[in-house]
C-alpha cells in the first residue's frame, strides 16, 4: 500500500505518486505511537453505498474534475501528488509567505516530516477494511500520476491519505504562522481537493481524509515534542521573515492555477 510502503522506508516515488527518479528516503518516526493514533474506523462512516445519493454526489464531483484534465489546475494537482521531501516542504510556502527549506527552517521541515508519519498512518484501518475502488478504475479516465497506476489500484481509496496529510499540515502550519491562517487553510483545502482533480479519489474520500487529519492534529497536542517543535518552528519562521526572504516557488503561477479550478 503506497503510503504505508513509504512509511516503511521504501521508494518515495512508488509510495506516494512522485517520479521514480526522486529515489528513496528513510522512514521518519512520528510523534505518536501506533496505539495513540485516532482510529479512523471509529471516526468515519462506511464509504457511500452503491446507488445512494452520496455515491451520486461523488460521481458528479468526479465528472466535474475531468473537465480540468490537462489544464493549469490539473498541473497543480499533479505537483500536489508529490509528498516526497524536499519538494513537499515547499508546498505551503506561498500560503505562508516565506521559504520553507531544510537549510533555513530545519525545525519546520522536521515538524512536517514527523507529522507526515502520524497523518499518513491513521487512515489505513479504514482503507484496508473497505478497499474502495478509485475513480479512475471506475470511469476509465486518466489520472495525474500514471506511473503509479498499479500501486494505486491496490491501495484503498477511502479515505484519502493525501487529504489527511495536506489538511493536517495546514492546521499545523496555521499554528506556526497564525497571521496567515486563512491562506494556509485555503491551500490545505485545495491541496486535498487535488486528489479529486487527479481522478484518484472521490469527493467523500477527500472530505473524510480531512476529518482524519483533524483528529490526528488534535491528538498531536498531547505530545510535548510536537508542541516544542511548533513553538521552535514559529520562532524560526519569524527569523526568516525578518530577513525578507521570499518563496522560491512561483506564487503568481500557483494563484493562477488555483483560480482555474
Amino acid at each position: 500500500m503506497k503510503l504505508r510502503v513509504w512509511l516503511a522506508g521504501a521508494a518515495a516515488a512508488m509510495a506516494l505518486g512522485s517520479a521514480p527518479a526522486e529515489g528513496q528516503q528513510a522512514a521518519v518516526t512520528g510523534y505518536l505511537a501506533s496505539a495513540e493514533l485516532p482510529n479512523s474506523l471509529t471516526l468515519l462512516p462506511p464509504p457511500p453505498a452503491k446507488g445512494s445519493a452520496a455515491e451520486k454526489r461523488d460521481k458528479e464531483a468526479a465528472k466535474a474534475a475531468l473537465a480540468l484534465h490537462g489544464g493549469p489546475r490539473w498541473d497543480l494537482a499533479t505537483e500536489d501528488a508529490v509528498l516526497a521531501f524536499p519538494a513537499a516542504a515547499a508546498t505551503f510556502s506561498c500560503a505562508i509567505g516565506a521559504p520553507v527549506t531544510e537549510a533555513g527552517t530545519p525545525t519546520l521541515v522536521r515538524l512536517l516530516r514527523r507529522s507526515f508519519s502520524d497523518l499518513g498512518r491513521s487512515p489505513y484501518p479504514t482503507k484496508n477494511k473497505y478497499q474502495r475502488p478509485r475513480p479512475f478504475t471506475v470511469n476509465g479516465k486518466p489520472q495525474c500520476t500514471p506511473a503509479m497506476d498499479a500501486a494505486l489500484r491496490k491501495d484503498g481509496s477511502y479515505p484519502s491519505g493525501h487529504a489527511a496529510i495536506g489538511w493536517g499540515w495546514a492546521l499545523i502550519l496555521a499554528e506556526v504562522a497564525p497571521d496567515r491562517t486563512d491562506p494556509i487553510l485555503a491551500r490545505g483545502r485545495a491541496f486535498s481537493d487535488s486528489r479529486r482533480i487527479c481522478n484518484v479519489h472521490w469527493l467523500s474520500d477527500v472530505e473524510e481524509g480531512r476529518m482524519v487529519g483533524s483528529a490526528v492534529v488534535a491528538r498531536l497536542h498531547d505530545s510535548a515534542a510536537f508542541k516544542a517543535d511548533v513553538a521552535a518552528a514559529r520562532s524560526e519562521l519569524a527569523i526568516v521573515r525578518a530577513q525578507g526572504l521570499t518563496p522560491a516557488r512561483d506564487c503568481a503561477q500557483e494563484a493562477a492555477r488555483l483560480a482555474a479550478g
